[in-house]
């Protein structure tokens, strides 16, 4: 039964060997008419034991495609292995520094931190510090407030925003309840250094809500018992609470007044600054 496969189906040896059996089968037919008209033919027909035996196509494939597959899977078992070795020496390798590290002197504990922050804010149940360093930090001891001395400031009137309030020892969260607290250490009106004046912008009494509507050049006075001691605005700014640099002693005689900022969500601080009038 002869091959009744189309010719899209047939591979290129195929193809050839249908197109030599098609020439000699035309070759054969050539020497027949020429026989019948009486001329002479060459010697010899279709020898098709000479035609080049095809191989099918799928199996050659199929072979090349299995050889493909297995060097890919070789391929693939010398880079897992490849890796498992490094993993191996990367192990082996921290290890060893890890005995080398314990074997080593004895770590000096880190001494514990003490924090400073501006005053003004509630107290934190979080604290004030990011979550790294909490365990790391011990909140200050508190001070002993003194008995008030001679000369210490007693009473803040701010004209210009409506201020007129009771001046306390200490800028603790308790004394802030009762007024402006007067920072311990401080200076005391009318003395060289900073004189440092802390009060809440939002709760109890609202004492410094409106601190940041002063203006350079507005007044600030400051009693101690029934004596006045004005200052003269300078300077306004806008700190980090952490920013207790407003906070250190100078050589001329000036004020420093502290609180929260914004207005209910106190991130900041808002920081005045007067300087003694003559």
């Amino acid at each position: 039964m002869g091959d009744k496969r189309a010719v899209d189906e047939l591979s290129i040896e195929e193809l050839e060997r249908l197109l030599l059996l098609k020439k000699m089968e035309a070759r054969a037919k050539q020497r027949e008419r020429l026989a019948a008209e009486g001329r002479a033919l060459p010697k010899g027909g279709l020898n098709y034991e000479a035609l080049p035996t095809v191989e099918p196509r799928p199996k050659r494939l199929k072979r090349w495609q299995e050889s493909f597959l297995l060097s890919l899977e070789i391929i693939a078992l010398v880079a897992l292995l490849a890796v498992v070795a490094l993993s191996f020496i990367n192990i082996h390798s921290l290890n060893r520094e890890a005995a080398q590290i314990l074997g080593g002197a004895t770590p000096t504990p880190t001494p514990v931190i003490d924090v400073v922050i501006l005053p003004g804010r509630p107290p934190q149940p979080s604290g004030d510090l990011p979550s790294p360093y909490k365990d790391k930090v011990k909140p200050a001891p508190p001070i002993a407030i003194p008995t008030p001395k001679p000369g210490a400031p007693t009473r803040i009137v701010i004209p210009a925003i409506g201020v007129d309030a009771p001046i306390v020892e200490g800028d603790g969260w308790e004394e802030l309840k009762r007024g402006v607290g007067h920072h311990i250490g401080s200076a005391n009106p009318g003395e060289r250094g900073n004189m440092v004046l802390s009060g809440h912008n939002d709760i109890f009494g609202e004492v410094f809500r409106d601190l940041d509507k002063l203006d350079l050049g507005d007044e600030i006075i400051v009693y101690a018992g029934e004596v006045p001691y004005r200052y003269v605005v300078k300077a306004k700014k806008i700190v980090e609470p952490t920013d207790v640099s407003v906070m250190a002693p100078t050589t001329t005689p000036i004020v420093t007044l502290i609180t929260c900022y914004p207005y209910r969500i106190d991130t900041h601080r808002l920081v005045i600054v007067g300087e003694l009038s003559q």
